[in-house]
């Protein structure tokens, strides 16, 4: 099954547009992880099998587990939401971009050693950087357009000019590249942050069926209601709006795992309603 394929049967199957980011940063687990091996393994495998039931995607960052020298945790933690929870997807967030043999080297350390459906990639060396990526069958991308931390206008909204002569933001280029080019070569979707509303509507509006990875939302003050009226596709669907710290951390007590359940089970509400 494709990467599109996926998601479209993960928003399916679980009727939600959540995805529970995995930032796992030991300083601040509950209680009970103290002194415990393999703690950020056991700690993320616990929040995805208590949130499993309400989300369409995981999505583990890997700079919380290569800082900590987790990498084989992380590669357990992706076996284990392969293996358990085989309908969801699994998003790798690594925000790679480089040349093109470096960047087919992060393209099988996506696919190969951690098994991800799909990986977030920055397109700023240009096309050659993502088609490695695009050129691994059954996999996707999600490159990003338009994010959601404060200094994303330093460049996303620099404006440049279109081929018909005609003025844009620099990320309305990158979707527009998305959508006309770059997903002729391969599955693709687009990191479009919820804290930019009016923005976000304009990425849709040129990007109109691809799928976009929405963070924002939660801890970064993100509306969600906003988001989903302004970034969700006509079929009602077309968004995977990721919540992470919201969710990780809802309790630092030993009900940590029902506490995470229990957000992830209100934010999924939240958004079906919105």
């Amino acid at each position: 099954m494709g990467f599109l394929a996926h998601l479209d049967s993960a928003w399916a199957k679980s009727g939600s547009m959540l995805c529970v980011g995995l930032d796992p940063d030991p300083d601040r687990f509950p209680t009970p992880f103290d002194g415990v091996k393999d703690a950020i393994e056991r700690f993320c495998i616990e929040v995805v099998d208590a949130t499993a039931e309400f989300v369409c995607a995981f999505k583990p960052q890997i700079a919380y587990f290569a800082a900590h020298q987790a990498e084989a945790q992380l590669e357990r933690i992706c076996h284990h939401i392969r293996a358990n929870h085989p309908d969801t997807l699994l998003v790798l967030d690594a925000k790679r971009g480089d040349i093109g043999p470096t960047a087919e080297q992060y393209a099988r350390e996506a696919y190969a050693r951690y098994g991800a459906h799909a990986v977030t990639v920055n397109p700023y060396l240009g096309t050659d950087s993502l088609e490695p990526f695009l050129t691994t069958e059954g996999r996707g991308i999600f490159i990003l357009c338009r994010t959601s931390n404060p200094g994303s206008g330093d460049l996303q909204s620099l404006t440049v000019a279109r081929s018909d002569g005609a003025a844009e933001p620099l990320y309305l280029h990158v979707a527009r590249q998305a959508a006309e080019r770059w997903s002729q070569i391969g599955e693709c979707g687009l990191v479009v942050g919820a804290t930019s509303p009016d923005e976000l509507a304009e990425v849709r509006r040129v990007a109109p069926e691809l799928p976009f990875l929405v963070p924002g939302i939660g801890a970064q003050g993100g509306d969600i209601a906003a988001a989903v009226t302004s970034g969700r596709t006509a079929s009602g669907r077309g968004m995977v709006i990721n919540s992470s710290r919201a969710i990780l951390y809802a309790s630092s007590g030993a009900d940590f795992a029902e506490a995470a359940r229990d957000v992830a089970k209100l934010t999924r509400d939240e958004i079906a309603t919105a």
